[in-house]
């Protein structure tokens, strides 16, 4: 339960708007009561993060009227609406159109503070995603390197400092983790800007082609050189070259990648004609290569070479409070691209957000979002289902009760909180419906996506 949620309790009964509050407060409710409706609705706004109660039957503008004024101003504030019997017809159609409960006076104190602290709780989570979307938007304007957290502070600073100094740099980083991200900023904020860009994976290519692919060769240079070719190297020069995974790269290369950094000149394959190459090398590792354990058969000379600074990127582990808001751009982005609209993002996906250790880091996190807009994450997305209780502490009926309990939030959760599909699947009807979900304390709306 959020402790502090506001709650903005209208009721034209003194005594029972009086005793209503008191119950409220000692549940840790911050409470503004007010007598009518439109005292009110000043205090409401579309950032308002909490609850109303409101009773229906007011003089002026009554608990209906007030939950239409109070969906134009936000269809996401909860609304609970308490009636006496005769309005529980009206009630009931209340909720069909977005009313979050409604409560049939009298009502045990208890009731009323369960409904508001589920209320409070979804309230909590609408305002915290659309804090995280409207920052998430805000990163495809053009934030780089996404993240709040003092690593990532420190991060964007240090390579603005950097950009424009044509230092080669050494960026590690765990897989997934942003290596290329950094390389790309480092060449857009540098004056190279304006030259290209140019990645190779040295992991990705045979021993037999890196060469090629990095010096280029003249056409006969070898067996099926049937024409000249620029190199990766020579194609980058005013611009930027990024070696990723430069710990794979073949000893043989290697050797003729220390030449480059040090005179700052390309012989093709083939040749004899030294070009000169003004680039400069971003070079990425998943290894600590100053590490002569796990540095392998790289060059210690080159490693040197290389690593005039150093930038290291922080796994999401270690940055948890950036891991919604990466979350938020992925999907967002990820609905855009798949024509979707964005699915609302249930608390149990904060929860699996929060608490996964993401050991494919922020490329994990992308296809998580991914794969949550296409509906895939089904498990991640399903509402919690009520604990288990120890069974041969109750007796028969309350175990029956319990059983039936759990198979109304089943249905609704297999449903999405669809009224008609989900009393064609109990087989009951609808007034029926809604007497079992008032006296189980299930919120259909807690269901809908």
């Amino acid at each position: 339960m959020m402790d502090t949620a506001p709650v903005v309790l209208i009721d034209d009964d003194s005594e029972l708007r009086r005793a209503t509050r008191q119950t409220l407060e000692l549940a840790g409710f911050s409470v503004s009561a007010f007598a009518v409706a439109n005292e009110a609705l000043a205090g409401l706004d579309a950032n308002f993060p909490g609850v109303v109660v409101s009773d229906i039957r007011m003089p002026g503008i009554d608990g209906l009227q007030l939950f239409d004024r109070v969906l134009q101003l936000d269809a996401d504030i909860p609304v609970i609406l308490v009636t006496g019997h005769g309005d529980i017809a009206v009630a009931v159609k209340a909720i069909k159109d977005g009313a979050y409960d409604f409560i049939t006076k009298p009502f045990a104190a208890d009731r009323l503070a369960q409904s508001v602290a589920r209320a409070a709780e979804k309230r909590r989570l609408v305002m915290e995603n659309r804090a995280l979307r409207e920052s998430a938007e805000q990163a495809q304007d053009g934030l780089p390197l996404i993240g709040q957290t003092l690593a990532m502070e420190r991060l964007r600073r240090t390579l603005r400092q950097i950009a424009d100094t044509d230092v080669d740099v050494l960026v590690t980083g765990e897989t997934g983790s942003g290596k290329e991200v950094v390389a790309s900023l480092l060449h857009r904020w540098s004056r190279r800007a304006r030259g290209n860009f140019v990645a190779l994976n040295c992991g990705a290519l045979p021993d037999t082609v890196i060469e090629s692919e990095l010096f280029g060769h003249e056409a006969g240079a070898f067996t099926g050189a049937q024409k000249k070719r620029i190199g990766r190297i020579e194609h980058s020069s005013g611009g930027t070259l990024f070696l990723d995974e430069i710990e794979s790269m073949p000893a043989s290369t290697q050797v003729q990648m220390l030449r480059v950094l040090e005179m700052r000149e390309v012989t093709p394959l083939g040749t004899n004609e030294i070009r000169p190459a003004d680039l400069r090398v971003v070079a990425a590792a998943k290894v600590d290569l100053g590490d002569a354990s796990r540095r392998g058969a790289f060059r210690e000379d080159l490693y040197y070479r290389l690593n005039v600074v150093t930038i290291s990127i922080p796994p999401l582990r270690e940055r948890r409070d950036d891991v919604a808001l990466l979350f938020f751009y992925f999907a967002e982005r990820a609905a855009a691209r798949f024509r979707r609209q964005m699915p609302a993002v249930p608390a149990s996906v904060h929860r699996h957000l929060s608490q996964h250790d993401w050991p494919g880091n922020v490329r994990e996190l992308a296809h998580f979002a991914e794969r949550f807009v296409l509906g895939l994450e089904e498990a991640a997305q399903a509402p919690p289902s009520a604990p288990a209780e120890p069974d041969d502490a109750s007796s028969l009926p309350e175990r029956l009760e319990r059983y039936e309990a759990n198979v109304i939030r089943e249905a609704l959760g297999r449903n999405d909180g669809d009224v008609r599909r989900t009393i064609e699947a109990l087989g009951i009807p609808r007034k029926t419906f809604y007497d079992k979900l008032q006296r189980h304390g299930i919120v259909r709306s807690d269901f809908s996506r």
